[in-house]
């Protein structure tokens, strides 16, 4: 048996390497918009599936952001010598030539409609290897991060039809498709793809500079196992063994968000990890959001900076004619999971990334708000 598996294993590694084979070096595009995606050598398509160069590593987070029920696959590349300073709090300090990219894609339904994508969690059937098995998945998008000598840039790329390669699209795109739940329940929507200045509108972290930056690559939200070909491993132990990162601590001394689908784990924890990937971007003390009031990145304390009895600062059909934020113990009287709830481009939050409800989402908040005690006193 303990052959077995070492064969098996070994077969794996040399099939991930004769994919790797064909394909040029990863290409740090020191300036300009390469027009396909395959000009960055990072991820390809080879022989039906979606396969990661070499060097290439994927990573996931505890809490991923919610974009129309999308899956995603996130890598890292580096040039060779180069490795990210850990911080136990930001952004990693990537070093210049570093290439970031997030593939978003969907489960196909069985009925094999091109414009059908499965709205499911389950994961199971996407991935050969690290990369993706296109038989099962519908590929969408891919967005490059690239660290160059005058800072980041965002990129993003549309896949074709034939599922070939990805292309620039700088302005953004709407692609209409159909989510198909395990039910055969339907919800047409319009997914779209951000253009360059929305893509840094969300990574732009420092409203005053307008500098973008990842918002993913932190130690809280990379403190997980990883499934990788050679095993599952925790993803900063991973990163400290390649060389991308250096100055890490064991993953037990590093901060860790929940995963906001666990149910064995605190809801108080659960909510505040999605409300730090899903809004604490913006809503923080430096973002596009910072004159709201309103932070919700996970170091606030509970009080009124996370939107309990907070009044919002601007009046408006965004509140839903609502007092308070945050209702202790009254979800439906309280605005922040009534802008979760709407698709209305003048109420809805986040304003960009979803054309969808995330039903999932919205029901957690209202939980977490309903097992609050206390009430909120409105001042005239």
């Amino acid at each position: 048996m303990k052959f077995l598996s070492h064969f098996l294993l070994l077969s794996m590694l040399l099939l991930l390497c004769a994919c790797q084979r064909g394909m040029d070096p990863v290409a740090f595009q020191a300036d300009g918009r390469p027009p396909k995606l395959s000009d960055w050598h990072v991820v390809e398509v080879r022989s039906g599936k979606l396969v990661l160069n070499e060097g290439v590593v994927p990573y996931d987070l505890n809490t991923p952001l919610f974009t129309d029920y999308a899956h995603k696959l996130r890598t890292v590349w580096m040039p060779k010598g180069t490795a990210a300073k850990y911080d136990p709090t930001d952004t990693f300090d990537f070093p210049v030539g570093t290439v970031i990219s997030k593939t978003f894609y969907y489960p196909r339904t069985a009925d094999g409609k091109f414009t059908d994508v499965a709205r499911t969690y389950d994961s199971s059937k996407d991935f050969a290897g690290e990369g993706l098995d296109l038989a099962h998945v519908h590929l969408i998008e891919t967005r490059i991060l690239v660290h160059r000598e005058s800072g980041w840039a965002a990129i993003p790329y549309v896949w074709k039809d034939d599922q070939s390669d990805a292309m620039l699209a700088r302005t953004g795109a709407v692609i209409p498709l159909t989510l198909v739940d395990d039910k055969s329940e339907r919800e047409d929507f319009n997914y779209v793809v951000p253009d360059e200045s929305q893509c840094a509108s969300c990574h732009a972290q420092d409203w005053v500079s307008r500098k973008i930056h990842p918002i993913g690559p932190k130690a809280r939200h990379l403190n997980r196992d990883y499934h990788y070909a050679t095993g599952d491993e925790n993803e900063l132990a991973h990163l400290m063994k390649v060389g991308y990162l250096t100055g890490a601590p064991a993953p037990a001394e590093a901060p860790r968000n929940a995963n906001w689908a666990d149910e064995h784990a605190p809801l108080d924890a659960r909510v505040r990890a999605y409300l730090d990937i899903n809004c604490g971007h913006c809503h923080n003390p430096k973002g596009a959001a910072n004159t709201t009031g309103l932070t919700l990145d996970v170091s606030v304390p509970e009080d009124r900076h996370l939107g309990i009895c907070k009044p919002p600062v601007a009046a408006g059909r965004g509140t839903g004619d609502h007092l308070f934020d945050i209702v202790p113990g009254q979800p439906e009287d309280s605005i922040l999971p009534y802008r979760m709830n709407s698709t209305d481009p003048g109420t809805m939050m986040p304003e960009l990334g979803r054309s969808t409800v995330h039903r999932e989402g919205v029901a957690l908040i209202k939980a977490w708000i309903a097992a609050q005690s206390g009430g909120c006193v409105a001042i005239h």
